[in-house]
Parts: C-alpha cells; structure tokens; sequence
C-alpha cells in the first residue's frame, strides 16, 4: 500500500516497510492457537476459525465491537447493510460461542450505533441479562442535510448472573469543573478548590459526554475507520474487571481493547481478520510498554471534556529489533 503523506503535525500511528518484519513476530494465526494458547495475543484469522481454540469460561470481560450494520470498507474487507433480521442472523452466528468464553461472573459490553441497536438487545437478551445501555456522544463528522447528525453511539452492558458480577464505580468517577461553587460555614461543599478551577468528584452516570474521538493530533490515532478512544474503553475495563483479569476482544481492529488492558494492568486476547489492523495493534502494543498514559484519565481520574489543560506528552515509539517478545507480559 502507498504510504500517505501527512503533515508534520500529523501524530497518526504508522508502520514502516523496515518495522513489519518485526511487528510479524509478534502476531498469531489460527493454527498457533490450535497448539497452544496463552494471554497476550493478538490473532490474526477469521472469528469463525478461532473460537474453538479459544478456552471457554475462561475471560472475566468481553468487549465486542462489530462491524455495524452499514456498508463500510475496513481496509479492502467490505461489509454490506442488510434487513435487521439478516443482521440479527449476522450476529448470532458468533455472538454464542463468544458468550461461552466468558466466565459465570464475568461482564460483556457490546458497541453499535441507533440502526443496529435494537437488533443487539434482542441478540444479547437470548443469551445474558442486559444490566444497562450506555450512551455516549461520538462528536466527530460533517452534519447531514436531511436529517440529523449522527453523533451518538450505544453500548449494550450485559452479564451471565445479574447477582453475581463485579463492578467497580469507585474507579470510573468524574472529575467535574464547578460552574457555581457552593460553601457551607465559608468551606466548599462536596468541591474541591484548587488553582486549576474548582471541581467535584462526581459518580458516573450512563450518558458520557466527555469522550474525545482519535484524530490526526492523537497518538493514538490511525487510520481504522470506526477506531475507539482509548479513553472510552478504559472506563469499561476499570468498572468490569480488576488488575490481572482477562479481556477478550473478537474484532480486535486497531486493538484499542488490548492496548488499554495492558496499560491498565490486565492480560488481553484479540482477533482481528485484516493483517494491516493487527500490525497497528501491536505497535501500539509496544509503544504501551514505555507510555501507559490515557488521554483524559489522569491521576486516576476521569476529567470532564476541555477541563484538563496539562496532558501529558505521547510521542510515538520507533521500532527497533531490539524488541523482545516478553514486553507483553
């Protein structure tokens, strides 16, 4: 593929002809995982061909991003809309076994937008207890003439036992700048005052509005199509699972799932079917090593959109054939 040319500014994660050979190290197929299998991998192959030789009961969270039921061009691998019983078909053909992998305790998340979300609730409630749907705003795109911008997404939030799941809500709170600052006895109530602003630590609700899409000045970004924030599945792994549990991703694409479970302290599996994607996934994977910033989410903290001035500097690793193999344990 033609390399783009990108501005100076332009921090969009890319690979190098001389970095694949050493990225390709790093990626499984099919046929590995069929002789053993272990965290901390990305597969490359078809979901259908490796489901059986990934262990079941055996992930504490799921995250699933699928293809949305919309003509979209992943890299050369194209996916057609459908009726929404042909896409509830769609999803049934993997969504069983994906639910087997995940433990008696564990939690799933699933993404989709407006068109395809009722098709997922009637999927996902054959097989889990829907525990809630968050919203969150994708401000990102052009606005439509006729009718109105799409600039919401959902996310289904299922488990196996409605009474026996784990979920952290101490860990996913938000800092919130004060807008009108209230005092008790002249001391701030339930605010803190500091010489940034004045800001409360407040607890989440289902509605996120303080999520920023990746793009072109975000090390984080490349060029996937439908990529998700880092910050945004951060909240997801920190309130589902603890340090050390297992993620599992089936549509891995750009591996922000993986590349936020390392940088948050747990182990990690994916599958993605584009060769491209997980070469991404992988350098990112390896930057992650050396840099587990998350923008927005500092100091363990979640700050509210606009509100945190001094981010810390991510600057994209080269990669070297000094890279050895154990930098994903």
């Amino acid at each position: 593929m033609e390399e783009k040319v990108r501005a100076q500014r332009n921090r969009t994660l890319t690979v190098s002809k001389s970095e694949i050979p050493i990225l390709e190290r790093f990626i499984l197929s099919a046929n590995d995982i069929k002789t053993s299998f272990a965290d901390d991998c990305v597969i490359n192959g078809d979901l259908f061909d490796c489901l059986d030789c990934i262990p079941n009961n055996y992930f504490n969270l799921i995250i699933i991003d699928p293809p949305y039921n919309l003509d979209k061009d992943f890299n050369g691998k194209k996916f057609s809309s459908m009726k929404s019983n042909a896409y509830e078909d769609y999803l049934r053909s993997w969504f069983i076994k994906v639910c087997d992998k995940l433990k008696p305790d564990g939690s799933l998340y699933m993404c989709g937008d407006w068109k395809c979300a009722s098709s997922m609730q009637r999927v996902i409630e054959e097989h889990l207890t829907i525990i809630n749907r968050i919203t969150w705003q994708r401000e990102k795109g052009r606005g439509a003439k006729s009718n109105w911008k799409n600039s919401m997404e959902d996310i289904w939030f299922a488990v196996k036992n409605p009474k026996d799941y784990y979920f952290d809500v101490e860990s996913v709170k938000v800092k919130r700048r004060v807008v009108a600052p209230y005092k008790v006895d002249g001391k701030p109530k339930d605010w803190e005052e500091t010489e940034q602003g004045n800001f409360r630590i407040t607890y989440p609700s289902n509605f996120w509005d303080d999520i920023s899409i990746p793009f072109w000045s975000m090390p984080e970004n490349t060029d996937h199509p439908t990529q998700k924030p880092e910050k945004l599945y951060a909240k997801l792994i920190l309130a589902s699972s603890k340090p050390g549990d297992k993620i599992f991703d089936p549509f891995l694409g750009s591996g922000t799932a993986a590349v936020v479970a390392k940088k948050l302290g747990r182990r990690y599996c994916g599958v993605e079917i584009n060769r491209e994607y997980c070469q991404w996934a992988v350098k990112r994977l390896i930057n992650a090593t050396s840099d587990k910033t998350i923008q927005g989410y500092v100091d363990k903290v979640f700050w509210e959109r606009n509100t945190l001035s001094d981010q810390k500097s991510n600057k994209s690793t080269k990669i070297t054939a000094e890279v050895q193999p154990s930098l994903f344990h």
